[in-house]
């Protein structure tokens, strides 16, 4: 199941209307290219001079020529994003140059500090923090320019140095990135987009530095597209990293991890008593995930080098908090009091499918454990999946095992079913009576079991009636959640209500042949085919819908005209629709499979996949045409 289909419920149910949260990606076909002219970079520069240890000066220059009025809110301030525990703010310098010559320098009480937005759920545990510079008296035409030296004094892998770049959507004059590292320490990279310096254009490194440097290839870049990938996994990037490979970073890694997953006595007896009773290994292993995933809460603790050093496992059970790696952290341990051996696996917890050639921590973002005995991953982090179940952003991606450092690949592909039954009950004017029933089945059960119980009754009351409103209806009805706290492999949920205007009879009405409820077969259908056509590679889940309509007519109406039966069979999809009359009964019948060897599509299965996409599209959008007696 696609996240957006989750995220399509939770809207729904939640009812948050934020435009900004409405308008998907890729949507503006009108555009060919995605640079945002509003404002032209004049200069950046990133210059890292790094230490022997794996510690830096980063010295950051700015000049950025705001273009259009609707450019000045976002780009009249400044964000410096630092850790207070690893880092020290040596200095900052900034000003407004007005287009009349003016400068305007920033004040000191115009350079604020504050908790960043990612932290204040738990301000208490985190120590990212953010330098805002505000500039002053910005207009169209200005420039604003600033300076700043940042300290990075403990590193977070000891003796090694790692960075990841992509550059904005705006036009870059100068965008230079220079690494100063000790003559002894290879900087290794993967550039994409950038260019490296030769030794004369890159300048001078400090005495018994080797210098390194790249700049920014400036041109417009692609649109991105609905549902794409990552632009790391296709765009401009630079990825440096003294780690030469992956098996490097992970050794890092598991020796500031070392000792973490100990079981005490206290860990032992929890693992017996939550999976002591459980006879088959692979439920054991689920069971424990589930109890780490129910009852320890999910904090980002990034204290000083807690970016990279879990917590020890005895330290996550007595506070009952922690950060991905402390939960993997704690259920390694348990795993292995239980007689199961495990591992770290380190991944991307977004839209990254691919790796760059060299390891950074800007991919490697999320820590999840695998089983290798049974070929099971487990986030015990993922509040929105059942057990045994893995969230869809993490299907098909390359891991890092962090003990081994060999590269494992997550499968793809995992049961999701949905099935929906629609009922509308039509009366002689037009109006009707309704039932829907959705029951989803596997990874798809648990997501919206959980939306559907964490609503408030409030909103649950008006949840009918704006799905009407949605579907161009209106009337209102009865949200009945069905079991919400049962843990098993379906849940069913349904409503009920009334259409005050659902056919326009006498007529002759046509009836629509697809309602999206639910996010079922025919939104899965729209969602896939949002771009005419593809540059980039994109997320195509695995689909498993099943949807069947029914429309009772009033006494002495008639069937004007049935559409056709449709049947697509290709490599990708198994899709059919069946149109029946019995009496005053109209069924609609139809089914969607979609399989793909990877979780991810290219643009040339795209083309391929295109002509069966229409056929199916162009069936969904079929009307069943009647006339009231």
């Amino acid at each position: 199941m696609s996240l957006r289909f989750i995220v399509m419920l939770s809207l729904l149910l939640w009812s948050l209307s934020d435009p900004a949260l409405a308008r998907a990606p890729g949507t503006d076909h009108g555009s060919d290219h995605g640079t945002d002219h509003s404002v032209t970079v004049e200069r950046h520069v990133q210059h890292f001079v790094v230490e022997p240890d794996g510690s830096y000066l980063l010295t950051v220059e700015q000049v950025k020529t705001i273009a259009t009025r609707e450019a000045v809110h976002e780009h009249a301030q400044h964000y410096i994003a630092y850790n207070q525990s690893l880092d020290n703010i040596v200095s900052v310098e900034a000003h407004t140059d007005k287009a009349d010559g003016r400068r305007l320098p920033v004040q000191p009480h115009q350079i604020r500090d504050q908790q960043e937005a990612a932290s204040l759920d738990a301000p208490m545990f985190q120590d990212t923090r953010l330098k805002i510079v505000v500039f002053p008296d910005v207009q169209p035409g200005d420039r604003v320019a600033v300076r700043y030296v940042v300290r990075r004094h403990t590193p977070l892998f000891p003796g090694q140095f790692e960075d990841l770049t992509a550059a904005r959507f705006h036009r870059h004059r100068d965008f230079r990135l220079i690494y100063d590292m000790p003559a002894p320490m290879p900087l290794h990279a993967d550039a994409v987009g950038f260019e490296a310096l030769p030794g004369v254009a890159a300048g001078t490194s400090a005495p018994g530095k080797r210098r390194y440097a790249w700049r920014y290839v400036d041109g417009d870049n692609a649109r991105i597209e609905a549902d794409s990938v990552s632009y790391l996994d296709y765009g401009k990037r630079l990825a440096v990293s003294t780690f030469p490979d992956y098996a490097a970073f992970a050794r890092a890694y598991q020796e500031r991890a070392a000792g973490k997953a100990l079981a005490d006595d206290g860990v032992a007896a929890l693992a017996a008593r939550v999976a002591g009773g459980i006879v088959d290994r692979r439920e054991r292993a689920i069971a424990l995930s589930d109890w780490v995933r129910r009852n320890v809460r999910y904090v980002g603790v990034y204290l000083g080098p807690g970016g990279v050093v879990p917590h020890a496992a005895t330290s996550v059970l007595a506070n009952r908090y922690g950060d991905c790696k402390d939960h993997a952290t704690l259920l390694e341990a348990m795993l292995g009091s239980a007689g199961i051996d495990s591992t770290v696996a380190l991944v991307n917890n977004g839209d990254a499918y691919r790796l760059p050639e060299v390891p950074t921590l800007g991919v490697l973002n999320h820590a999840i454990v695998y089983v290798p005995s049974l070929q099971l991953y487990l986030d015990p982090t993922a509040e929105s999946v059942a057990g045994g179940f893995l969230p869809p952003s993490l299907l098909g991606k390359p891991a890092v095992l962090a003990r081994s450092g060999e590269f494992a690949m997550i499968p793809f592909f995992q049961p999701a079913r949905s099935r929906t039954l629609t009922r509308f009950d039509i009366r002689p004017d037009g109006s009707s009576a309704f039932r829907v029933t959705r029951t989803s089945s596997g990874a798809q059960a648990e997501p919206y079991r959980r939306v559907v119980r964490a609503t408030a009754s409030s909103e649950r009351e008006r949840f009918v009636e704006r799905m009407l409103q949605g579907l161009g209806h209106v009337g209102g009805g009865v949200l009945e959640p069905g079991d919400t706290d049962s843990v098993g492999d379906d849940y069913t949920l349904s409503f009920r209500g009334a259409s005050d205007s659902f056919a326009q009879l006498p007529g002759p009405a046509g009836l629509a042949t697809t309602y999206n409820f639910w996010g079922g077969l025919g939104d899965a259908m729209q969602a896939f085919a949002q771009e005419p056509e593809r540059r980039q590679e994109f997320v195509c889940p695995a689909i498993d819908a099943e949807d069947e309509l029914q429309f009772s007519l009033p006494k002495r109406a008639r069937v004007l005209a049935l559409p056709r039966a449709l049947k697509v069979d290709d490599a990708n999809f198994a899709y059919r629709s069946r149109y029946e009359r019995r009496g005053l009964l109209v069924t609609v019948k139809r089914q969607l499979k979609f399989r793909h060897t990877a979780a991810t599509c290219s643009p040339a299965d795209y083309r391929r996949m295109r002509p069966a996409l229409e056929r199916m599209l162009r069936d969904l959008r079929t009307q069943v045409v009647v006339k009231g007696g």
